[in-house]
């Protein structure tokens, strides 16, 4: 095989590569995620199963204090038994838009409320057996309130530099992806590599 020397393989048409739905069937069903077992005709025309978890999409917020320092929190996640250090974030509502979503987020979860967002991108963190898609929101000009904890939620708020969380990236005790992916969105940014279309709401 000769590979490509250049990205347009990137851009390139990608009918060789799609995967075609037979059948579907939902073999589990949650307050919050469900479960679904496809059929489906792989490019060569053979037959094979896809399972992957049906997500409601979320978001994250990458909140900048006045003085640069960021709004992180540390929250217990049961499934992998650990106390995690991350960026505010939440699923979205039926219906509800990202900005939305992410505006009542960063509200309950830290009191804080901005004046300016920026929404910076989409990533999907588990796209192997998920369908879940994360909207990556920047906030400034923030205002502290009191949070609104939903019921059984647990959590701190503190702040924390950029170097610090970079440090604890490096250390090992920041491994959130999603909030890896925020904080490699702000270095581009405040280097001057990648723009934010900042609106006022």
């Amino acid at each position: 095989m000769t590979l490509p020397l250049d990205a347009s393989v990137v851009h390139a048409d990608d009918a060789h590569l799609r995967e075609h739905t037979v059948s579907s069937e939902t073999v589990y069903e949650g307050r919050f995620l469900s479960m679904r077992r496809d059929r489906i005709q792989l490019p060569d025309g053979r037959p094979a199963t896809r399972e992957y978890v049906v997500h409601p999409g979320a978001v994250m917020v990458v909140p900048i204090l006045p003085d640069g320092r960021l709004v992180v929190e540390r929250q217990y996640r049961y499934p992998v038994s650990r106390t995690m250090i991350e960026f505010p974030a939440g699923k979205l509502d039926p219906g509800e838009g990202g900005l939305v979503c992410a505006q009542r987020e960063l509200f309950e979860e830290t009191g804080y409320v901005a004046r300016r967002w920026a929404r910076a991108g989409q990533m999907h963190p588990v796209i192997g057996y998920a369908n879940e898609f994360i909207e990556i929101w920047f906030a400034d000009e923030l205002t502290e309130g009191e949070r609104q904890l939903d019921e059984g939620e647990f959590l701190d708020v503190f702040a924390a530099t950029q170097a610090e969380l970079e440090g604890w990236m490096r250390d090992g005790q920041l491994t959130d992806a999603k909030t890896m992916v925020g904080m490699m969105w702000l270095a581009q940014w405040r280097a001057g590599h990648w723009s934010l279309d900042w609106q006022t709401v």
